[in-house]
């Protein structure tokens, strides 16, 4: 059968798309946008087999801000950003006028001080071949669950942590209970290993929430206040922060140096059954420092345990 087009024609943005009939199933395919002169709706002559849509019956997805956008949002001028980045007020402008794709060190350099993915201001990077290879060099392992990650991995992680450990739970139980946390934690710190614990606050909605969801309303709220209680023994070692936090927990993470466990949550089911990804840091890869950023921000907006 003939594919139907519908066509848009609403003020800069002219828009086509094709339908095609399935049996009773209708389905989207290829997607064109392309720009017009700005006018207002009007309706443009209709061919054979066309129906056309005016006003906000199809809408036009956003398209990503760029590097101009990108500064803007941050509330910096492009003069800030190029201080910040070191290098000359001039070159930030042709970047953002003439929109071609930076060395990697200055888009990275860019992506940190606006405190984005670089791929959000220069999307084009997904395609480049050293980005995909990096990516999947990042995964070293995915468990189908996180009781299936063998108890010597996580000896193995722990004993090769030299320099920093961070973990973001809620409650974190197997931890204490099969890892003998605080006696690692007291002697990694000795030797001078960073350590940053985010535990969820048992007092907010978003921890009650996930007991209930998990069908142990209460369970979890004690399980927190438990392993406080072990933790602030060990408040006054050097290196070692506690915090609590009350933001949702998409993941569970736990960074080893340069490796990362990211164990992600399902709705409804135990976070000790749900699928574990191991990930290593590589240049140019991207999972590894996706997920820190998260840790990071909760890190920001969390309150130093009591």
């Amino acid at each position: 059968m003939t594919p139907a087009k519908i066509l848009s024609y609403c003020s800069s943005w002219r828009t086509t798309l094709q339908l095609t009939n399935l049996g009773s199933t209708r389905r989207l395919i290829r997607p064109r946008v392309t720009t017009l002169d700005s006018t207002p709706c009007q309706r443009a002559p209709l061919r054979s087999g066309e129906l056309q849509l005016l006003g906000p019956e199809l809408s036009v997805p956003a398209a990503r801000p760029g590097l101009r956008g990108s500064i803007a949002s941050a509330g910096l001028r492009p003069a800030e950003l190029a201080e910040a980045v070191g290098i000359d007020a001039k070159t930030v402008e042709r970047w953002i006028t003439k929109g071609r794709l930076r060395h990697r060190t200055h888009r990275l350099a860019v992506a940190r001080a606006l405190e984005l993915d670089e791929a959000y201001i220069w999307p084009q990077v997904l395609d480049e071949p050293t980005t995909r290879s990096a990516s999947v060099a990042e995964l070293l392992e995915l468990h189908p669950s996180r009781s299936a990650v063998p108890h010597d991995t996580w000896r193995q992680l722990i004993a090769s942590t030299h320099e920093a450990m961070d973990v973001l739970v809620y409650a974190g139980t197997f931890l204490f209970e099969q890892l003998d946390f605080t006696a690692t934690i007291q002697e990694k710190a000795n030797k001078g290993v960073r350590f940053r614990l985010l535990l969820g606050d048992e007092t907010s909605a978003a921890v009650r929430l996930r007991a209930e969801e998990e069908g142990t309303a209460g369970g979890l709220e004690g399980r927190i206040q438990l392993h406080r209680r072990y933790l602030r023994d060990l408040a006054s070692l050097p290196g070692v922060e506690v915090r609590t936090h009350d933001t949702t927990l998409y993941n569970s993470l736990f960074r080893f140096d340069q490796d990362l466990l990211v164990n992600g949550h399902a709705y409804g089911a135990p976070a000790g059954q749900s699928p574990v990804l191991h990930l290593r840091r590589v240049p140019g890869g991207r999972m590894w420092d996706h997920y820190m950023r998260s840790f990071e921000k909760v890190w920001k907006a969390a309150t130093p345990a009591g």
